[in-house]
């Protein structure tokens, strides 16, 4: 059982409307190869991906840090962590505290303790950390998004409007696969992982991108009952110049990788999300998408190992949040993330609901980036139909979104971009030169697909 009440996790704008069909969000440019005047990719990389180097092994360090536990923080119930060297040869045996307690191995170095009946979460682990072990509460993260009024259940009709994804040119998109056509690659990326609620994996703007989907949940890794992982997935990976409604930012190839962790209700656990970031690092992940979240600096120690340790392979990429005024959600607050702000209608202004870092976490506010959200009316961002996010809905559907879960995937997009097109940069090269190449001409770190895909070719 989950606690009925998450007063701290993360609750983004969202969903406004679905609506069927296949050519209801038009059909973004088509990039011409044309080589621009000089030379261009003087590196010489080959055309496409190149082979994926083989899989990091999955090796987090639980005993880096101090483990500050929150009890206080929306967590599951009747669960505790333990982490460290002693969770590795745990037994009740050899821990008097255990005794008769229920504990089974989550990855290695990580177990999950059952709290004994009548005992209460904070009070047991406790007891634990008295015995020399270091524990934490199992945290509840949850989708970045919720249903923007009743239209998202009965569905919005766009008619008579012409809805198409003005966040491609506002990042510089169509550009940047010009460029990358004119080097004579195709606009594809390398192997993305996106950490969510599933993916319909039979939408037809999907055929053939997707590598088996992964479930770490109960959910079923082909379902998204959450409506929310196939819209960040198709904003990276919806398949591209198929005269199909939208296209992704990664033209096509099948290097999409869904791992469900969130359920039917848009949670997940620490645990789950350590499982989840595994898979994407034994599927030899270059990208991982954290459109999820929850409010707090950085409580959870054993996300925080395992995001470091998967950062050594992959870009990481988290949406901000959508509370103005908190700082930073976790896990965009980790030191290793790219975060994710958005801007609504305009581009120097961050969306009435996005997150940015705030006056504790100097640190890390380098790392904050911006990338176009969609607006939300609800807090007097006021704007037109085509200021919202145009992406992917179950049913073969498409829906007009919102929030910093739709601007995350943008990012992880033109990372994928820039990883295929040079194979040579390292998952810090790639974090350090799409931070590097941002546009600030509006006065927010806004992403520059086209200066970052060019960046990664001298």
């Amino acid at each position: 059982m989950r606690s009925a009440t998450l007063p701290t996790l993360l609750t983004l704008t969202a969903l406004l409307a679905a609506c069927g069909g296949g050519g209801s969000g038009g059909t973004p440019p088509t990039p011409t190869p044309v080589p621009p005047a000089g030379s261009v990719c003087p590196q010489g990389v080959s055309s496409g991906p190149s082979a994926q180097a083989a899989p990091l092994p999955f090796q987090p360090d639980f005993t880096a840090g101090t483990v500050t536990a929150d009890w206080t923080a929306p967590h599951v119930p009747g669960e505790v962590l333990i982490l460290g060297p002693a969770a590795a040869n745990l037994s009740a045996q050899s821990v008097s505290a255990l005794a008769g307690v229920t504990v089974q191995e989550v990855v290695p170095g990580l177990k999950l303790a059952a709290t004994p009946a009548g005992r209460d979460d904070a009070a047991f682990a406790a007891s634990l950390h008295a015995a020399g072990l270091r524990v934490q509460p199992n945290y509840l993260y949850r989708a970045q998004a919720l249903p923007n009024d009743p239209g998202v259940n009965a569905g919005l009709p766009i008619s008579g409007t012409r809805v198409t994804q003005t966040y491609l040119n506002r990042i510089k998109a169509p550009a940047a696969w010009d460029f990358l056509t004119a080097c004579g690659k195709t606009p594809q990326g390398v192997v993305t992982a996106v950490i969510d609620s599933g993916v319909d994996a039979s939408h037809n703007d999907l055929t053939g991108r997707l590598l088996t989907p992964q479930t770490v949940t109960s959910g079923a890794a082909t379902q998204d009952d959450a409506r929310h992982g196939t819209g960040v997935t198709g904003i990276i990976g919806a398949a591209t110049n198929n005269g199909v409604a939208v296209a992704g930012l990664t033209w096509g190839g099948t290097n999409m990788l869904s791992i469900r962790m969130l359920d039917a209700a848009g949670e997940g656990s620490t645990t789950q999300l350590v499982q989840a970031l595994q898979r994407a690092m034994n599927a030899g992940a270059k990208v991982i998408n954290l459109s999820l979240g929850f409010e707090g600096a950085n409580p959870d120690t054993a996300v925080s190992s395992a995001l470091t340790d998967a950062a050594k392979q992959a870009v990481v990429i988290a949406a901000a949040g959508n509370t103005p005024g908190v700082g930073l959600f976790f896990p965009a607050s980790h030191p290793a993330v790219i975060s994710v702000g958005a801007v609504g209608s305009t581009n120097g202004t961050l969306a009435c609901y996005s997150a940015k870092p705030d006056a504790s976490q100097t640190a890390v506010a380098g790392n904050f980036i911006v990338a176009p959200g969609g607006i939300d009316s609800r807090c007097g961002d006021k704007g037109g139909i085509n200021d919202y996010t145009l992406t992917l809905m179950p049913g073969s559907g498409y829906g007009l979104m919102s929030g910093t879960s739709f601007a995350a995937p943008q990012v992880s997009g033109v990372a994928a971009l820039v990883r295929a097109a040079n194979s040579n940069l390292t998952a810090d090269d790639t974090k350090k030169l799409i931070l590097a190449t941002v546009d600030r001409s509006a006065g927010l770190p806004l992403l520059d697909a086209n200066a970052a895909v060019r960046a990664a070719t001298r």
